[in-house]
């Protein structure tokens, strides 16, 4: 086991003090169980926030929260095959917090306390946690894993385990796992954080686990669990009727290395750049005409203690996993024959500099979280710590001298001789085990007879911007030093507000937004405009085919990217101050590019986008969610969701010209920059770049914030509550539970701040009974939705506060009531003293620390430009959000909640609120007797989702994560 502490916050360099950590094999893990305890030990991580020695009743989370750190984000816990880690992250401006914290990690270590009544709490919150793994991303990675380690323990030891030990297993089973693994002698703690005195850091630690003892004998002796390698490829054809769509994974697996001299830390620098020029190189495939697959991508990862894969996966059409296959196969061969050109090295190695220097300039604020990583990989693959500086170095020193040859002889791993797992998913069985082996055969005579040519590259310019343009000049300037920025207006018109910080050395970010987007359009033109984005991304929205652009930021740190929303055009940049001048030309060249549609790059995005909306289809949570869209919201065009016979109606040329009227007019543009800026640097390029953007002799796509049209959308007026019936492989189910909200025009500097106070208190309270009392759910997130309301001054602001979870089918409704009834409880009774507390703490933490971030304060100044209280005064804007916290912060009383709860909300609670629940289609006899219990509930049902629930399979997966291992508690 490692126990973390990362104290926070972190605004200097801040210093690693381990204790207590010899680098020994972990002592509990789920490679480690026998067949009568498996998934116990994820079973014996969440019992330690449940109750200790010291600590019952879930108190341990209470007294976390009070302090500012909120379970889940603050404190968690993970199991995997070959370890068990536990993690605080907690503050240390006040005395005593750390000192606490360490002693509930020395509880976790010694004093879980594991008696029948914390086991029953504990089993619905597990078992929930199951459920939520078994949806059609967790069958394919469960079945990939098992394969990939057939004939070891590890493909027979999941960490989630088996539904019966999870329902069934004894306290004595669990404490006897327990007490039989959890050793001192091989349990690691790490702190790291802005400490003053690193040695009382250590004495902490000793004092609190140096009079801890574990309760059994010595320690067991941990065994080796060996991979048997194997020379003949395994196949499978994994029919997933719920999948995404088709893929294609390819995995060799070869013993892990060690890092121990500087010869092996360069031949892993070789290696990644070996991932990352192929990786090029099925971005530049996807891209071309009727590419094998959409995407495709390889890495390499250490799996479990004695095994790492080489990694290949692609997602592809539906009927092409057999061409996606050949092609992956073919590419690495291709390396084998003829390896990479030195240009494409160079590529690589630039991007690798460029990321190294990154790391290197921000060493002084790098965050506790990444020098905690370095000291877990020390303590659990025996990693030297060097040191960012060090690795800086000898980076810089080694990639120049790394030759296309070393790079490319890595291709070598993924032979199909070398222990080599094939497996294609589809939702409807199309390609056989034949066919793969026809495949790797084909692949493998080519590969024999030399008939695989060199790999031919694109031409790639060298200058991003040929034509550089004539520097617009500052009309108008403005200083606002109580906020620290500063607001220019450019003879173009466009506005542009800059704050220099010093919180990351290498990071500038950036957005812009103007008023006027997808709400303008009628409906016949919304389908072909609302893919204007998509299309014209495909295409290259700066002058450039994405493949191109692509090798020419190489060893340049500068993204840019646009969305066009109900209201709003944006676009958005992050770069290196170094970069800055690059991020620029791409947004000038946005605004001066005329996007125009090509028949081939049309064709991609229309077969992607056919294949997604399928995968949708089929997809229970999609259709959960159009469900809840439509009953929230109503059947408006907007919130529809888009239907392959849509698509037929897509005007590629309107698409594409509405995506450059977006961005052509900067007159309509405000910009936000904030980061590591040097102005006697910068400004001559925002004056370029920005200021040089040409103001179109007519008006462009310019609207009045106050006079942009709302999208129809109302909240239900009385009590809905619903079943979505949907075809599952297994049983899923989830709930929202929503209620709407209105916000008063002339109180809503205020509202809008107790709202955000409301959905936390909401949040922590139906956790406290849905998991902590009742045991019955895994986790449960509060969400406020206020974006269907245009951006005008006046008028009242409505959305809806809406409760997420998932549970067992059989008690949703059981479980909807009881949130009700808690919600109702706070309505009538309020808060208490000790609820208030922790959300004003939780809040303040997250408030400071975000002072200390760019994106933070990127998102604060974009608020005041675009609120209510805007009136030409950027500073005067920030003020009045900034009391309007501050007022609701120093009210915030359990009364003062109370009432805004009465306010806010319908008021009871039960009068006005839609429930929907996702369950399982049930068969013609359940579907009958469900229909009359569902009647009595007070239940109604939708006969358009009667009627289509017999329908298309569902579908909900991500592709296969490189690391299925780890589980959260």
């Amino acid at each position: 086991m490692a126990s973390l502490i990362t104290a926070s916050p972190t605004t200097s360099a801040p210093t690693p003090s381990p204790g207590c950590a010899p680098p020994s094999p972990l002592p509990s893990s789920s490679v480690l169980e026998e067949e009568e305890e498996r998934g116990v030990a994820h079973i014996v991580e969440h019992l330690a926030f449940s109750a200790t020695k010291k600590y019952t009743n879930h108190d341990i989370i209470k007294f976390l929260e009070s302090i500012g750190a909120e379970f889940g984000a603050c404190q968690n816990a993970l199991t995997s095959s070959d370890e068990t880690i536990y993690e605080l992250l907690v503050p240390v401006d006040k005395p005593d917090l750390l000192s606490q914290a360490i002693s509930v990690l020395a509880e976790f270590s010694s004093e879980v306390r594991v008696s029948a009544e914390d086991l029953e709490k504990e089993r619905g919150a597990v078992l929930e946690e199951y459920r939520g793994g078994r949806n059609a991303a967790g069958r394919m990675q469960d079945a990939h894993w098992i394969l990939m380690f057939e004939g070891s323990k590890y493909a027979e030891r999941l960490p989630i385990g088996l539904e019966k030990v999870i329902r069934t297993v004894t306290p004595e089973t669990v404490k006897q796992f327990y007490q039989k693994w959890y050793h001192l002698q091989n349990m690691a703690v790490v702190a790291v954080g802005d400490f003053s005195d690193t040695k009382s850091v250590v004495e902490l630690i000793r004092a609190h686990f140096g009079q801890k003892v574990s309760i059994s004998g010595p320690p067991p002796v941990i065994p080796d669990f060996p991979v048997p390698s194997h020379e003949e490829p395994r196949f499978s054809c994994f029919v997933e009727s719920e999948a995404a769509g088709s893929a294609v994974m390819i995995s060799c697996k070869i013993p892990v290395d060690e890092m121990r001299t500087v010869k092996d830390y360069r031949d892993s620098l070789a290696e990644a750049m070996f991932h990352c020029a192929l990786n090029q190189r099925f971005f530049k495939i996807s891209r071309r005409k009727d590419p094998p697959y959409f995407s495709c991508s390889s890495a390499a990862d250490a799996l479990v203690r004695p095994i790492k894969a080489y990694i290949m996966t692609s997602s592809c059409r539906e009927r092409g996993t057999i061409e996606a296959l050949e092609s992956m196969l073919m590419e690495v061969a291709r390396v084998r024959l003829h390896g990479f050109s030195e240009r494409e090295i160079s590529i690589v190695r630039a991007l690798m500099m460029s990321e190294i220097e990154s790391a290197y300039l921000e060493r002084d604020q790098m965050q506790s979280t990444s020098l905690r990583d370095e000291y877990l990989q020390h303590f659990f693959r025996k990693e030297p710590v060097v040191g960012i500086e060090y690795e800086a170095q000898l980076q810089k020193t080694l990639l120049p001298y790394i030759s296309p040859a070393e790079v490319s002889k890595f291709a070598v791993n993924f032979c199909t001789t070398c222990s080599c797992v094939i497996k294609i998913v589809e939702p409807r069985a199309c390609a056989t085990i034949e066919d793969l082996k026809a495949s790797v055969l084909k692949v493998n005579a080519l590969e024999e007879e030399k008939k695989i040519s060199p790999w031919d590259d694109e031409h790639v310019p060298e200058e991003i911007v040929i034509d550089k343009p004539n520097p617009g000049s500052i009309v108008q300037h403005s200083d606002f030093p109580s906020i620290g920025v500063t607001e220019l207006l450019l003879s173009n018109g466009m506005r542009i507000c800059y704050k220099c910080t010093d919180f990351l050395d290498d990071q500038v970010i950036f957005t812009g937004f103007s008023y006027g987007g997808l709400s303008e359009l009628s409906e016949d033109e919304y389908i072909s405009c609302s893919m204007g984005s998509t299309i014209s991304g495909e295409i290259g929205v700066y002058g450039y085919k994405p493949s191109v652009l692509m090798d020419m930021l190489a060893g340049k740190r500068a993204e840019v990217g646009t969305k066009v929303g109900a209201y709003m055009r944006t676009f958005s940049g992050d770069c290196s101050p170094t970069d800055l001048e690059t991020a620029l030309q791409l947004v000038y060249l946005l605004f001066t590019t005329n996007v125009e549609p090509r028949d081939e790059e049309v064709k991609i995005v229309m077969q992607m986008a056919e294949e997604a909306i399928r995968a949708q289809e089929r997809d229970p949570y999609t259709v959960f969610a159009n469900r809840v869209r439509e009953v929230n919201y109503g059947n408006s065009y907007f919130f529809r969701p888009i239907r392959i016979s849509d698509l037929r109606k897509v005007d590629p040329i309107r698409a594409c010209k509405y995506f450059s009227d977006c961005f052509k007019d900067p007159s309509t543009f405000t910009v936000v920059i904030v980061g590591n800026i040097d102005p006697s640097v910068s400004l001559p390029l925002i004056l370029q770049y920005l200021g040089g953007i040409p103001r179109p002799a007519e008006l462009v796509l310019q609207f009045n914030r106050d006079d942009l049209k709302g999208l129809p959308f109302k909240f239900p007026a009385t009590i809905v509550r619903e079943v979505v019936r949907s075809p599952m492989v297994e049983a899923q189910c989830s709930v929202q539970l929503a209620f709407p909200v209105v916000l008063k025009n002339m109180s809503m500097m205020e509202e809008i701040h107790y709202v955000g106070f409301l959905s936390k208190l909401l949040e922590t309270k139906i956790m406290q009974v849905l998991r902590f009392k009742h045991g019955q759910i895994y986790s449960v997130n509060v969400s406020v939705f206020l974006g269907g309301n245009k951006p005008s001054r006046t008028g009242d602001v409505r959305g809806d506060i809406s409760v997420n979870f998932s549970c067992d089918p059989d008690i949703s409704s059981k479980l909807v009531d009881l949130a009700l009834e808690e919600l109702m409880y706070l309505q009538n009774h309020g808060p208490s003293d000790e609820d208030v507390s922790t959300i004003l703490e939780i809040e303040q933490r997250a408030h400071e620390n975000g002072l200390q971030e760019n994106y933070y304060w990127l998102d604060r100044i974009l608020r005041s430009y675009q609120s209510r209280a805007y009136f030409g005064d950027v500073s005067a804007s920030f003020k009045i959000q900034d009391e309007g916290r501050t007022k609701v912060r120093k009210a915030l009383t359990p009364s003062t909640v109370q009432l805004a709860l009465q306010r806010i909300l319908p008021f009871p609670c039960k009068k006005q609120y839609t429930a929907v629940i996702l369950m399982p289609q049930l068969s013609h006899l359940k579907l009958l007797k469900s229909l009359l219990q569902l009647r009595s509930d007070g239940f109604s049902r939708d006969a358009k989702i009667l009627a289509g629930a017999a329908g298309a399979v569902v579908l909900a997966v991500s592709l296969w994560r490189y690391s299925r291992s780890t589980l959260n508690s």
